[in-house]
């Protein structure tokens, strides 16, 4: 049994092995499955996952993942548009919009997409914050900007990061529901 995940991060791969350990193996594959335009997190991975199995050679399911951070006073956003608007604008300039609102709630939410041969599903797992002023030397994108229970995710070790992540929660639904239908 092996499920294919298509992913440039090492340490994403690694984590959706230590999720899946004893259900199935994980292979790290390099793909640049066309990334749709859409607010939507499901529909992007969906997408990205049918493109994926349908264009790589093999019949080995694959995952995709697609993560967003959704801050509630900006309706939403960046959302699907996070790493366009990371890259962009940049994490300073996304806390300085955020910083003049009352309400700085926000979700990091990430969505897995699985295809196989008959099907196409999606997993989804959040982790709700508040957007802070950025603090910590760890972690990667709005990590430094983005609160959880008084530590923001930069200042995390990785194990805590991955121990409470919105990757690690779409990652659990998937080795439940991956365990009872294989």
């Amino acid at each position: 049994m092996l499920v294919r995940f298509v992913t440039g991060n090492e340490g994403k791969a690694r984590e959706a092995q230590a999720y899946l350990d004893g259900i199935t193996a994980v292979n790290r594959v390099e793909y640049d499955y066309t990334e749709i335009q859409s607010d939507s997190l499901a529909e992007i991975a969906t997408r990205g996952a049918r493109e994926s199995f349908e264009e790589l050679p093999g019949t080995e399911p694959v995952l995709v993942g697609d993560t967003g951070l959704f801050v509630d006073a900006l309706g939403g956003f960046p959302g699907p548009y996070s790493a366009y608007v990371e890259d962009t604008v940049g994490v300073e300039r996304l806390w300085r919009l955020v910083s003049e609102e009352e309400n700085r709630r926000a979700r990091f939410r990430t969505v897995l997409g699985y295809a196989d041969g008959d099907r196409t599903e999606t997993f989804t797992g959040e982790l709700a914050g508040t957007i802070v002023s950025p603090r910590g030397e760890g972690g990667f994108g709005y990590d430094p900007i983005f609160e959880y229970n008084g530590q923001t995710l930069a200042e995390m070790s990785l194990e805590e990061k991955n121990a409470i992540s919105h990757r690690g929660r779409a990652l659990a639904t998937f080795a439940d529901w991956y365990a009872d239908h294989h």
